[in-house]
This record gives structure tokens, sequence and C-alpha cells, in this order.
């Protein structure tokens, strides 16, 4: 089972802010896949800000998806939750 995605906002390294239904927010640093295959299509800042939640996971435009269980493997947590911030 995997945490899905509730929120998502790119970083202006690339990187992109996600929160999850467990409360978690956590960081995924793209800037490794952005030379490969589909995300070769977000590999501009423009493509890459037109991130959005769709199906529990996050998604750009042009067939560009990543699975949930990777988001929430690789991404990295930070200081906070939204369960603290309330």
């Amino acid at each position: 089972m995997y945490s899905a995605v509730c929120e998502v906002t790119p970083l202006k390294d690339f990187s992109l802010r996600i929160v999850f239904d467990t409360g978690e927010i956590k960081i995924l640093d793209m800037k490794p896949y952005l030379n490969f295959g589909v995300f070769k299509k977000i590999s501009t800042y423009e493509n890459f800000t037109n991130v959005r939640v769709a199906f529990d996971t996050i998604e750009w435009g042009g067939g560009v998806d990543l699975d949930p269980e990777f988001v929430y493997q690789k991404s990295i947590a930070t200081h906070f939750s939204m369960k603290s911030e309330k």
C-alpha cells in the first residue's frame, strides 16, 4: 500500500514539495531524471511547473507521470508535517 499524494508544489530547483494523505511533507528531487526518456518533456522550468495531482500521484501533460510508490520512496522527509502545522 502506498501513501496518496494530496498536494504538489514545484520548486525552483526542479524539486517537488509533496503533501501525502498521511500528513507527511516530502521533497522529491527530479533533476536526476530530467535527461531521460519521457522526462525530457518536463526539463524546461515552464513545463516542469505544470505538475498536478491526479489519481493519488503526480502528473504533467504529454503522458508524463510517476508511480505513487516511487514518489513516496524517492522523496525525502522534511522537518514538518501537515499534522504539526495545525
